[in-house]
This record gives C-alpha cells, sequence and structure tokens, in this order.
C-alpha cells in the first residue's frame, strides 16, 4: 500500500516538474508494467527502493525517494497490536488511471491483488497479483493478462507491503512536520482522524483512528483544485478465503524451481563476508553528511580488484527531478555525452576514482565494452570522512549476469587496500 508520505512526496515531484497528465500516465504504465530482477511485479511499481541490476538506467520510483520527507506526529497508541488476518483494498489514482490494490493476509500467507483498467497506452490494463509466505520469505508473481501466463519466484527480507505495518514504520520515520488535526469523519465505514500539512504541498489525510493507517489522502496542486488520490474502500479483519492462497498451475515451474536467494544472501556470496558489512547505493536516501567516495570495481567471489577492461563516467550535477538523457557511444573507446557525464577514467589512480564530496546523489557508468554496460544513479551513504563504494560484478565478460553498487560500512574492505 502506498503510504500518504510517498503520496506527498510523489505529488510535490508531479506539480515541481509540471509533467502533463499523459506523461504521468505513462510513467504510471512503465512503473507498473515492469518486472524488475528479485522484485515481484507490483512490487517493483510501488517501493520505493531500487533494484539489483542496472544496466540500462535507474529507475523512476528511486528518483522519488530522492526527494523530501514529510513528517506526521504519532497519532494513535504504538502498543496496538496489529492485525495478521485481514483484507484491505485501497484504489489510486494520484498517477492517472485508478489502480485498485487489495492486500490479503491470512498468518503468514499473503497475496496482493493489483489491477489497473484499460488505457490508451495499455489497452488490456493490469492485472497481477503476488503471494508471499512470510515464514520462508518467499513469493511468487504471475500477471493474468498474459496468456500463457507468466509467472516468477523470488525471495523477499523485511517490508513486503503490510498496509498495518508499514503505517507504523512510516509514523516511525516522522521527524519534521507535525500536521494539525482538523476534525474527524467516518470513511467508508472507518473512523478517522484528518490531518492538514500546508507544506510542501497542501495535503488532507484522513487517518484510521485505530492503527493509523491512511484512509484518505487528498492533494492541492497551487492554484489547482482539492483531488482525491488514494483512498482506501474496505478494511474487514475477517479470514480471507483460504483458496487466494494457493498457487495457480502456470507457477508450477517456478515452484519447483531453486530458490532465489534473497539479497542480503545474495550479497553475503558475492563478497564472501557479513552483508551487514554493506550498504546497498542505490538505495535511498542519501546521507545528509558529506564524505570522500572511493569507488573501485571488484570480482564477485574472490573480491579481487579488476584494474582494466572497463571506462568510467560520472554526472555529479545529475538532478533527480530533471534527469537527462545519456547515450554512449560506438567503438573501442566511446565517449558519453548528456547531462553533465564526462568520461573519468583517467583520474583513476591504483584502480580507486576519488570522488571528493560527493554529492547526496550522483549518476555513474561503467561501461565494459562488448561484455556490456552498467550505470546507477548512486546515494551518497557515508559511514567514515572517506568511505569505499564497490561495484561487485559476478562476470566481467557477461555485465548482463549482474552485479550489485555496494557501499562498505565496514570490515576488511573499508579501506582503499583491504588486508589478505
Amino acid at each position: 500500500m502506498r503510504s500518504w508520505r510517498r503520496s506527498v512526496k510523489w505529488w510535490y515531484r508531479k506539480c515541481s516538474a509540471r509533467r502533463t497528465v499523459s506523461e504521468v500516465r505513462r510513467e504510471s504504465v512503465k512503473r507498473w508494467a515492469t518486472t524488475q530482477s528479485n522484485q515481484p511485479l507490483w512490487k517493483a511499481g510501488l517501493i520505493e527502493s531500487a533494484t539489483m541490476a542496472r544496466q540500462e538506467s535507474f529507475s523512476s520510483f528511486s528518483v522519488l525517494a530522492f526527494l523530501l520527507t514529510i513528517a506526521a506526529p504519532p497519532i494513535w497508541p504504538q502498543s496496538t497490536p496489529l492485525p495478521t488476518t485481514y483484507t484491505v483494498t485501497q484504489v489510486n489514482s494520484m498517477m492517472g488511471p485508478a489502480v485498485t490494490e487489495t492486500v490479503y493476509r491470512s498468518g503468514s500467507k499473503a497475496l496482493v491483488d493489483m489491477t489497473m483498467p484499460p488505457s490508451p497506452d495499455k489497452p488490456k490494463g493490469f492485472h497481477t497479483r503476488a503471494l508471499y509466505d512470510l515464514q520462508a520469505n518467499t513469493s511468487f508473481d504471475w500477471n493474468l493478462n498474459q496468456t500463457p501466463m507468466p509467472c516468477s519466484a523470488g525471495a523477499f527480507s523485511g517490508a513486503w507491503g503490510d498496509p498495518f505495518a508499514d503505517s507504523v514504520a512510516e509514523m516511525a520515520d516522522l521527524v519534521k512536520q507535525n500536521p494539525k488535526q482538523v476534525g474527524t469523519e467516518t470513511v467508508n465505514g472507518i473512523a478517522t482522524k484528518i490531518f492538514e500539512i500546508e507544506q510542501p504541498v497542501k495535503a488532507r489525510i484522513w487517518l484510521d483512528a485505530q492503527y493509523g493507517e491512511a484512509v484518505k489522502t487528498q492533494m492541492t496542486e497551487p492554484g489547482g483544485q482539492p483531488q482525491i488520490i488514494s483512498e482506501i474502500k474496505q478494511i474487514s479483519l475477517a479470514a480471507p478465503p483460504a483458496s487466494l492462497f494457493v498457487l495457480p498451475a502456470d507457477c508450477a515451474a517456478a515452484a519447483a524451481a531453486p530458490r532465489v536467494p534473497t539479497e542480503a544472501e545474495r550479497i553475503a556470496a558475492e563478497t564472501g563476508g557479513n552483508a551487514a558489512d554493506f550498504a546497498n547505493a542505490i538505495y535511498p536516501p542519501g546521507s545528509d553528511n558529506s564524505c570522500t567516495v572511493l569507488y573501485r570495481v571488484v570480482r564477485a567471489g574472490s573480491m579481487e580488484t579488476i584494474a582494466s577492461g572497463f571506462q568510467v563516467a560520472v554526472d555529479i550535477a545529475f538532478d533527480p527531478q530533471h534527469p537527462p538523457s545519456y547515450t554512449t557511444g560506438d567503438g573501442a573507446h566511446p565517449t558519453f555525452s548528456g547531462g553533465g557525464i564526462h568520461e573519468v577514467t583517467a583520474q583513476m589512480r591504483n584502480s580507486v576514482l576519488r570522488i571528493d564530496n560527493a554529492p547526496k546523489v550522483f549518476y555513474l557508468d561503467t561501461y565494459f565494452g562488448t561484455a556490456g554496460d552498467s550505470s546507477a544513479m548512486i546515494y551518497r551513504h557515508c559511514f567514515a570522512p572517506q568511505t569505499v563504494l564497490l561495484y561487485v560484478v559476478k562476470n566481467p565478460a557477461k555485465i548482463s549476469d549482474g552485479g550489485d553498487w555496494l557501499y562498505v560500512k565496514s570490515g576488511k574492505y573499508a579501506t582503499v587496500n583491504p588486508p589478505r
């Protein structure tokens, strides 16, 4: 479920960028219709975290997280036990066509159903489901609008989209603004408290008086009329039908396949160490404090430095609100163009690129010639005055096999020349 805080951030970006309705709808279709690696279909379009590989471009939803953080006071008892059996249905129209998302949960099983009506950009609309095993941390997702119906397996850790738990997490983050309560109202049978925020955009949020879930969110664009952009239509704490949590026959092959490792397991396997020593560089938000970033490329498994066979380009003036289009030329030594990107390979010393006073977010491209290209929007995460950033590549001869952009928080790789 998209929280009211994410809604405000998205709306602020929409108002600031002054995009047309058709542009907003195209982004909506792109975000919901794209399957990202190791991410459920529905989650790829809604959660503010980026994906594991960025061979072609940064994701639009990670751009959102670079923007401001909205805050609110804790307005319901934190000790209220959160339900583990429920059905929650929300209609979200913030990006054009209304999207209906229903989350069914029965203990350790959860199903997320998402539908979007047909549109000029997507004549069949959109209908996906994701089934979660909250004990095994595994998931399956499938697209009901395709025949044969594609189904993929995945693994997850942490948040998966629980509307109640996500609300607690959101409220725990509230640090800046204090919305004022302006009244109470019953919305679709749900008792709510009404809060208002004036900045960065005017917003009115109806919060479930018991759990703090955003039942309804209204935004007002400067000079415009108030618009309801999300609304919960139903909350039921009755047990959903058991049949909802049964995999369709099309998922038999995916269910029989080896389990996909979680991100923590994957990072541990790539680095040969503790995943807790690393932070994914493509995950927001960026650090407020500044630092020097020391970037180098290493081979997954051995963690040996890859000293040659690639070019590096960086855009330290990258603006997430106005992302440029980048182009890499052809030939043995191609050039980079677009935005403020420029090649910095010659600046590397002992296979390390030093980025002094790295900005809060920047764009980094590492080009391996015919083997492939990997680029990402990188968030600044400062764990020391000089913080090491690694691109851990699985196969330098085939970049499409994947890799991870990792900051080193602690451990032996936290220095430029780690001990062996």
